[in-house]
């Protein structure tokens, strides 16, 4: 189902998040416990322009890449769990335990080149029912891949499709609230080896970049740098309660993001950070497109 068909139901069913201790979670996993936990990251993944171009045309792909080659030097990543803008459910929240990963090409009338991009990696069907085990209300699907809010980033992250991935889906009625607390029933997965990726963009407005695209500019409309430095601002401070309040905590919220779908998945990353972490951005630059916002971070454990 395209984003634009969600917008006319009007059905919301609300999932009740389940607790379940440490030592119940480790009743019904195999998944060892690491002496370290597994980082967490919410990234930019771009927009489809840049798919066909290299890491030396794309700074962007670049600073993905390092950061790749520096995790799996690092950590021992057992999968890669991705909460993707791209996969927007109605009613529930559901995850992909499909062994295999079908590429999804989900955007439309570009030129070939951009649908010749392969990326091929496994599932990890065991790894992903753990959500199901942590979260009995999420649904179990097969009927996903990695859409391109997923493998565009990830074919720079892992190039050689070494970590297996799937994806969690983001329930798109539902309240910011919900996707933060979500995040925080995933955590017990940082000390199993899985590294969760909240993939989306802080500021996207479609409409508005699209109708600016016609008259051939590219140029910035001038509120994306004042958002954009109260973003930062709020996420070294740790001011979660406006970030989850997005829509009202800021003049711009609304006009930055006026669909919930590329900017709650960074709501799932805050949801997985401790006090502990370190909060760093690997990248920063300003966007390639208007109403755009590829600021991407870690956290880390100190």
């Amino acid at each position: 189902m395209e984003r634009k068909d969600f917008l006319k139901l009007l059905a919301f069913t609300p999932l009740i998040p389940q607790h379940m201790n440490l030592s119940e979670f480790e009743k019904i996993t195999d998944l060892p416990i690491q002496s370290g936990k597994m980082p967490v990251l919410f990234t930019s993944h771009g927009n489809p322009m840049d798919i066909p171009k290299s890491r030396d045309e794309r700074p962007f792909w670049n600073a993905l890449f390092e950061l790749g080659k520096d995790l799996q030097n690092k950590f021992e990543i057992k999968a890669a769990l991705v909460v993707s803008a791209h996969w927007c459910t109605t009613k529930d929240t559901q995850v992909n335990v499909s062994p295999t990963q079908k590429q999804i090409y989900d955007y439309y009338g570009f030129p070939k080149e951009y649908y010749d991009v392969i990326y091929q990696a496994n599932g990890a069907p065991e790894i992903a029912a753990e959500v199901k085990h942590l979260i009995p209300d999420v649904k179990e699907t097969m009927d996903w891949g990695l859409d391109h809010g997923a493998w565009p980033m990830l074919m720079h992250l892992f190039p050689e499709a070494n970590v297996p991935v799937f994806q969690m889906s983001i329930n798109y009625y539902a309240s910011p609230m919900y996707h933060y607390e979500l995040g925080k029933q995933l955590k017990k997965l940082r000390e199993k080896g899985v590294l969760i990726i909240g993939s989306g963009s802080m500021i996207h407005n479609l409409q508005l970049v699209m109708n600016k695209m016609r008259t051939g500019d590219l140029s910035p409309f001038g509120w994306e740098a004042e958002y954009d430095e109260w973003l930062k601002t709020q996420l070294i401070e740790r001011n979660v309660n406006n970030l989850i309040n997005y829509e009202t905590s800021h003049k711009l919220g609304k006009l930055a993001s006026p669909t919930p779908d590329h900017y709650v998945p960074v709501l799932y990353s805050l949801g997985l950070m401790d006090k502990g972490d370190d909060l760093s951005f690997f990248y920063e630059e300003n966007a390639t497109i208007p109403a755009f916002s590829e600021r991407s971070f870690l956290l880390r454990q100190v």
